[in-house]
């Protein structure tokens, strides 16, 4: 084994496609191991996720991706301490583990670390030059931002471990593992197994020969401040207006606002602008606020927001943002100031990247009995149907038990 080497990284041209290897195809995992602890938690009075949990979560999804047959999985490197607890626990799982071959082999991407947005960027775009079947992530809506802005046309499976977690859905790791591990295998078709996401496009000054592009997978923030400073946004009267692809009243952070206002499906077409300040001169937008709306912006914090106006976004119109100057966030982070100069455009993209549909997985695994007998394939004939009106002989209907009264 050598699950703690590190290996040079080669990129692979073409499009990504699962590793040759003769022991089966390879996985990506990239874990944010300091997701969940920005300011948003200390305002509102939520919970961190303890490393030693994220941990276990990775544990758990390889435990799922060995079951399945994927015998090589590589990971992010880190220097929170992530990658030495998971190499103690995962020696300890092989030595008591009675077919030490369900566990992959797990390598590291050879990159270097800065504890940045950077190494996630670098880490999934290193995965996609790899060939990866998927990539595994572990964080929130900014971790997940990361990896699909360099994935390409690789598929991601989120877990959600972060402050704000509207695009990747709470799901235990273990049945996550498990999807990703039957399609990674070639068990399960792309159609059935995968379910295509909206994006939203944000460019500033498109025409400059030196425009920005940048992308969020949920939400975009206008706030009406002149610098960054802390990348979390999270005060509700510093905004001035919200472009959502998804808005699903279940979802805490931004997203909320639209949910709670005008829900819009993940799988859904289309997206939703609200205004939350009035436009000078614009007639559409009221000048006045129509009310208030009282939305959770992040776990324990709900704060009521001014409405003066929403619509729905089609896919690929690109909607010019109204107001003149201010600080962009995507997916909850400041990233981008302008100025009455610039010229700031939304577009929504329909079918932008790729993911593993875990229910739809799980159901055609279910169907296919692709789970009676993993290891050899060897799938047992189904139960003959028992003719109408048959008693199932194997079980006996309980005797009554006595009541009070009568003993």
């Amino acid at each position: 084994m050598r699950s703690s080497a590190q290996r040079t990284m080669k990129p692979a041209p073409g499009p990504a496609r699962p590793l040759e290897r003769a022991d089966g195809a390879t996985v990506g995992i990239i874990a944010n191991p300091v997701s969940a602890r920005d300011i948003r938690r200390v305002v509102a009075n939520a919970a961190s996720l303890q490393l030693a949990e994220r941990v276990n979560i990775v544990l758990r999804t390889l435990a799922a991706l060995g079951a399945c047959g994927v015998r090589h999985v590589l990971m992010m490197p880190d220097r929170e301490g992530l990658r030495p607890m998971l190499l103690r626990h995962l020696a300890r799982e092989r030595a008591s583990a009675e077919r030490v071959a369900d566990w992959p082999e797990l390598d590291w991407l050879d990159m270097p670390v800065t504890a940045r947005v950077h190494d996630t960027f670098r880490a999934a775009r290193l995965l996609r030059e790899a060939g990866v079947a998927a990539i595994v992530v572990l964080g929130g809506d900014g971790t997940h931002r990361a990896v699909v802005r360099e994935c390409g046309q690789v598929p991601i499976a989120g877990l959600s471990t972060g402050t704000n977690n509207a695009y990747p859905e709470m799901r235990e790791a273990t049945m996550a593992g498990l999807a990703v591990g039957l399609y990674a295998t070639g068990r399960l078709p792309a159609a059935q197994a995968l379910a295509f996401n909206k994006r939203l496009d944000v460019t500033l000054n498109p025409d400059a020969d030196a425009a920005r592009h940048d992308i969020a997978l949920v939400d975009v923030a206008i706030a009406r401040e002149h610098y960054i400073g802390a990348k979390a946004l999270w005060k509700a009267d510093s905004l001035a207006a919200l472009y959502l692809a998804f808005a699903e009243p279940e979802a805490i952070g931004l997203s909320a606002i639209g949910g709670l206002l005008a829900p819009v499906g993940r799988r859904e077409p289309g997206g939703l602008n609200v205004e939350l300040e009035p436009t000078e001169g614009d007639p559409q937008i009221a000048a006045a606020p129509l009310f208030a709306l009282h939305a959770p912006i992040a776990p324990g914090l709900l704060r009521p927001v001014p409405v003066h106006g929403w619509q729905r976004l089609a896919d690929g119109q690109a909607t010019r943002v109204r107001q003149r100057a201010g600080v962009v966030a995507l997916d909850g982070e400041r990233e981008i100031t302008f100025g009455p100069d610039d010229v700031l455009t939304v577009t929504l993209r329909e079918r932008a990247f790729r993911s593993i549909d875990v229910t739809a997985c799980l159901r055609y695994a279910a169907a296919n009995g692709l789970l009676r007998d993993i290891h050899t394939r060897a799938l047992p004939a189904p139960l003959a149907p028992l003719a109408p009106g048959t008693a199932c002989a194997s079980i006996s209907p309980a005797p009554p038990t006595p009541s009070r009264r009568s003993a």
